[in-house]
Formats: structure tokens, sequence, C-alpha cells
């Protein structure tokens, strides 16, 4: 292992943060972190005809919600930017000046190709093992492009130099970029450096078993910011992509997938991206997350929809009441908008089930009066006294329950009905049970 571990995520600002560039950058975030190094972002942008001014702030929105930080990259700086290719022109120039000396480039219709040497090929992959690429068939291994004719540079010479420069010691990659790997090994041999430790990851394939692509949908890392992942459960699925902590475990939180973290882990076997899997992890982590960070990433959920909840301090007995009911963080508003306006719509199929249902509103009535004397107005003594009610009048709990939560929430369902009375208060509640019986009389 190098005095200090570097590695890098060089994505190319094309319009999204996909699953799989995401997938990349963890494990090399991971690796670096683990080993007390350094992570670097850099951006691939020297193809202007692919990048978009939205790919950018996609890339940087996309690793942040992810909670994958850079130690050195745009808007961070470092010893080694400019951290975007395309404002490293000059660097590629020198570069380019020490292949032409060693006379391994010439011209061929105003473009500069590099001359391959016609050598074997051997790389020692951490994940893919020992593999001998046969280099001599200039059908199979043309000679590479590395400056075009209209000057631009070429992704492989450019990507090797900013390596060099950058002094990356791994480079983690997906699989995809495995064909190129000899061809970058054949510029780090011209220009006399070691290259740097080779890891492939295996590709990330979709349920039929072909390449995960933007036709399967969520492929974007900003959908699941939209439809209410929390960043903890796509960060632990991403690591499952093609690695394994063993012992059937699956659940984990950053600090242990970076304990148990290795290159040497991954499989070799293609990774299939399971979006019922990925749902259940989500949902795992919601239930055992501490309600603070709950509350942190409900926020912007609830202040899109503009629900006036008042204060935090009002805010939080809500959010533990259906804290462990909520499976995407997208539908909070729905289930808290309620505690909060007197202007809730009573759902029809409710209504038309509980509420008209014969009798109903005469046990609601009764509850009610009962409700009206108490002055304990707890979880427990509210359930006590439902149950005494029922028997006195000889219906089922349901037969209470379900009417007193249409009347108090306007739905069938919601958290426990005696928590979120209590959590209501008397007042509120006595009140909108006579809304609703004067509404539906």
């Amino acid at each position: 292992m190098p005095s200090e571990v570097r590695t890098r995520f060089a994505p190319s600002p094309t319009g999204y943060l996909h699953v799989g560039g995401a997938r990349t950058a963890l494990f090399n975030w991971i690796f670096s972190r683990k080993h007390g190094g350094k992570f670097i972002l850099r951006l691939e942008d020297t193809d202007k005809r692919r990048n978009v001014a939205e790919g950018y702030k996609a890339v940087y929105d996309g690793l942040c919600w992810l909670g994958i930080s850079w130690d050195e990259g745009p808007e961070t700086g470092g010893s080694f930017g400019p951290y975007c290719q395309s404002q490293r022109s000059s660097i590629y120039e020198s570069y380019f000046g020490r292949l032409e000396k060693a006379g391994v480039l010439y011209e061929e219709k105003g473009a500069f190709r590099f001359r391959s040497p016609r050598a074997p090929i051997v790389v020692e992959d951490v994940v893919c093992g020992r593999i001998s690429f046969d280099m001599s068939n200039p059908l199979t291994h043309p000679d590479m492009t590395i400056r075009r004719s209209d000057g631009s540079w070429v992704f492989h010479f450019v990507n090797v130099v900013d390596d060099i420069e950058m002094k990356i010691t791994h480079v983690i990659r997906g699989e995809d970029h495995l064909s190129n790997t000899p061809k970058h090994v054949e510029l780090y041999q011209a220009l006399g450096i070691t290259p740097p430790t080779f890891a492939h990851l295996p590709l990330i394939l979709n349920q039929e078993g072909k390449k995960l692509s933007k036709r399967d949908g969520g492929t974007s890392i900003a959908t699941y910011f939209t439809q209410g992942y929390v960043p903890e459960g796509m960060l632990n699925y991403l690591a499952l992509l093609g690695w394994s902590p063993g012992g059937n475990r699956e659940v984990l939180s950053f600090s242990e997938i970076q304990t148990l973290f290795d290159l040497e882990s991954i499989s070799r076997r293609n990774a299939i991206f399971d979006l019922d899997k990925c749902f259940w992890i989500n949902r795992q982590h919601i239930l055992q997350m501490k309600l603070e960070r709950f509350t942190e990433l409900a926020l912007p959920f609830i202040e899109r929809r503009s629900i006036e909840y008042g204060s935090y301090e009002e805010l939080l007995p809500v959010l533990a009441l259906i804290k462990e009911k909520i499976k995407l963080l997208c539908d909070i508003p729905d289930w808290t908008s309620y505690f909060f306006t007197e202007e809730f719509i009573f759902d029809p199929d409710s209504v038309e089930k509980v509420l008209y249902a014969p009798n109903a509103l005469d046990r609601l009535k009764v509850l009610q009066k009962a409700y009206t004397a108490m002055e304990n107005w707890s979880a427990a003594a509210l359930e006590v006294k439902l149950r005494e009610v029922a028997a006195e009048i000889g219906c089922s709990l349901g037969g209470l329950v379900h009417p007193a939560r249409v009347a108090a929430s306007g739905r069938s369902v919601g958290p426990s009905l005696y928590h979120m009375l209590e959590v209501l208060g008397k007042s509120r509640v006595l009140m909108r049970f006579t809304r609703t019986l004067q509404k539906f009389a």
C-alpha cells in the first residue's frame, strides 16, 4: 500500500449522476477513507458537444446528497488542480510534447495517433485477476487517437495524464473500462511511469440481465432524492451492488461498510439492480433512524407542500408518531398535514365505508361524551375509555376505532389512534368529532 492512497471519481457532466457512477464514486470514497487517503473529484468535460450546464450541478448535488465528500476537486480546490479537464489544456500540451519527443506519435489527416509498440500487456486487476491483452493485431487494437484534428483531446490520453498529475494510486472504475486499460498502460509505459493499481467493478444489470440504462428508469440518483429515499439507505444499497460484507448482512451503516469493505471482496459477477430490495433497505434505515435525523430529512418535503407546522417542538411528536409508517419521505406530507390544519379533506371512500355504516355516528357521539368527561388525556387512558364504551354499548372495538379515526383525521388509515388523539389534544379532537357529527348527520 502506498504512503497515501489517492482515488478519484471522474464523471462526464452530460446530464445526471447515474446509479453506476454513484456506485463507482462510493467505492472510491470508501476505499480512500478506510486507508486514511484522499478522494478526488475530477470532471472529464473535454467533449463540449455532450456537456450540459446542469450536468455539473447534477454531479455535485448527487454526491452531496449521498454524503460523499471530496478532498480535492471543483468547489473544494487542492494542490493538483484545475479539476475540470477543460481547464487543463496546458498540462496536456506538456505531456503531448513528451510523447512527441519520444517518437511515439504520428499525424494522420490532422489528428495525432499513438503508435502502439504491439507488445502484450498484462494487467494485474484486484477484482478481475491477471488479464493478458494481445495488442499485436492492428485490426482489433488500432493505434489510438490522442488528439483530434480540431485540436481537442481524447479521453484515453487526458485520463492517463490526469491520473499521473494527481498522483492517483488506485483506479477503481466500471468493468466497461477494462478494455481501455491496455491502451492506458501503453501510455504509462511510453511516459516511463508505473501505472496505478486497477480494480474494475462488475457491471450493473437490470432484471433482464442487460446493462442498466436510462430506459430502465430509476438510473438517476436525483430520482431517489425526489421520491423520498433516504441517503443512508441508498448508499447502503449501492455498496451491495457487487460487494458483500458476508454473513448475510444487508442493512449497514456507513461506518460498518467502511470497516468491512475491501477491494478483494468485490464480486466478479455482474450485479443486478433490484428496485424492490433498494426500497426495502431504504425502509429499514427509516425505521432505525434517530428522530432528529428523520426530522432533518422530512422538513424539505413538508415545506415543499407549504404545511404550516408551527414550531419544531410541535412537529417533533407528530413525526415520532408517523415514522414507523413511512416508506418514502415524499409520503410524509399526507401523513402529517391533518395535524396542522382544521381544513383537512375527508377521504370519500372512508366516509362511505366508515361514517355511513349503520349506527357509526351514534357510536361516535357516545364516545365523544365519554372523552369529554376525561381529565387524563393520555394514549393509555384513551384506549381504556374506548374499550369501556365498546363494552357498554355492545360493539366491537373497530366499531369505535374506525369512526374516531376518520373523524379526527379524515382518513381510515394512520398511526396508532390513541397516540394520534393524544398528540392532537383534547379540545381539537372533541371539536373534530363535533364537526364530523354535524357534517355527516
